[in-house]
C-alpha cells in the first residue's frame, strides 16, 4: 500500500556494501529498485509514523544486536542469505507488542529474517545461484547499526529517519 511504513534493521556500510553488490549482480536490473535491506516490518498504517518513531528511538538507545549470515535461502524464484539473530528476534517482539492490532497479516506471522539478492527470475536461474554460491559460502558476522523508518512510494522507498544503536 502506498504510503504504508516500514522498519528496517540498518546494515553496516561493509556488510551493506558487500550485499547491496550482491543484489546489483544478480537481481533484475529493470525490477531492482531498492538497495540491499532486512526488513523487520513490511506494512505499518502511515498514521503510526509518530508512535514508530518514538518506539524505534527508544530501542535504539541500547546495544548493536548480534548478528549473523547463517546461509542461503531459496524464495523460489530468488535467492536470498538467512539472517540469524536472537537480539534482533528480541527487537522485533517488542515492536509487534508496541503495534499491536496496526500489524498487517503479513507482518503479524512468523519473521524469517532475510536480505534478499535475486527476485523474480526463472527458477532455473535462481538454483543455479544458489548452488553457486553455496559453494564457498562461509558463516559470517552481520553488523546492524541501526533501525530504519521508511516510507513505501509503490515501488521505491523514502528515507524517514536512520535511528542508529548507541549503547556499548
Amino acid at each position: 500500500m502506498a504510503g504504508a511504513l516500514i522498519v528496517t534493521a540498518e546494515l553496516a556500510p561493509v556488510d551493506f556494501a558487500w550485499l547491496d553488490g550482491l543484489r546489483r549482480a544478480y537481481y533484475p536490473p529493470d525490477r531492482n529498485q531498492l538497495p540491499a535491506h532486512l526488513t523487520m516490518f513490511h506494512s505499518l498504517p502511515p498514521s503510526a509514523e509518530a508512535e514508530a518513531r518514538s518506539t524505534l528511538s527508544r530501542l535504539a538507545s541500547r546495544q548493536p544486536p548480534r548478528a549473523s549470515v547463517e546461509g542461503l535461502m531459496d524464495l523460489g524464484g530468488g535467492v536470498a542469505f538467512r539472517v540469524v539473530s536472537p537480539d534482533l528476534d528480541l527487537i522485533r517482539r517488542q515492536l509487534a507488542e508496541d503495534f499491536h492490532g496496526l500489524l498487517s497479516a503479513q507482518d503479524s506471522g512468523g519473521w524469517r529474517p532475510h536480505v534478499t539478492i535475486q527476485n523474480k527470475v526463472a527458477l532455473k536461474e535462481a538454483r543455479a545461484l544458489i548452488a553457486g554460491l553455496s559453494r564457498d559460502f562461509r558463516p559470517r558476522r552481520l553488523a546492524i547499526k541501526g533501525l530504519g523508518l521508511h516510507r513505501y512510494l509503490g515501488g521505491e522507498w523514502e528515507t524517514l529517519a536512520i535511528f542508529s544503536f548507541r549503547g556499548r
